[in-house]
């Protein structure tokens, strides 16, 4: 009998470690599908101010990244990139615009489990809209309006 004496402290270090690791592994598995969510939110509001906005796209990663709001690390105006397309998909401007791609790129979410630390490439998140206002509005002989609406 004397010598089991400890093994049972033996047995809890070994089954707590496990539960552990398998615990923060469940509690970060829900950050990046938090981080994910965020990824997605940014693309979709970029996509929509830009077909609704007349601002450069410095502004519009500005309000779609939260308006400066850390919600994640390392995410800056460098992982957004707005695209204006034509019919076929190709780079326009001006009257050939048809739609607005807006894509999250570049993102690297760091996974932080003990024993298990990876940095995970994000996935590409894209959204694509047609072409509404681009924030120009038709004016009329009497409006004394200047013809764009500032999203600002």
């Amino acid at each position: 009998m004397k010598r089991q004496h400890g093994v049972y402290a033996v047995e809890f270090a070994i089954v707590a470690g496990l539960f552990l690791v398998l615990l923060f592994a469940v509690i970060e598995i829900g950050r990046m599908m938090y981080t994910f969510s965020v990824l997605n939110e940014a693309s979709r509001r970029a996509a929509r101010l830009a077909v609704v906005c007349q601002t450069d796209d410095t502004d519009i990663k500005n309000m779609a990244l939260f308006y400066g709001e850390n919600l994640l690390p390392n995410f800056t105006e460098s992982n957004l990139a707005i695209s204006y397309l034509d019919k076929s998909g190709d780079a326009a401007s001006g009257v050939d615009i048809v739609f607005v791609k807006a894509e999250i790129i570049n993102y690297q979410h760091e996974f932080l489990v003990p024993g298990l630390y990876r940095l995970i490439n994000s996935p590409t998140f894209a959204t694509y809209l047609p072409r509404e206002s681009l924030g120009v509005y038709h004016v009329d002989e009497d409006d004394s309006g200047s013809g764009y609406i500032d999203c600002i």
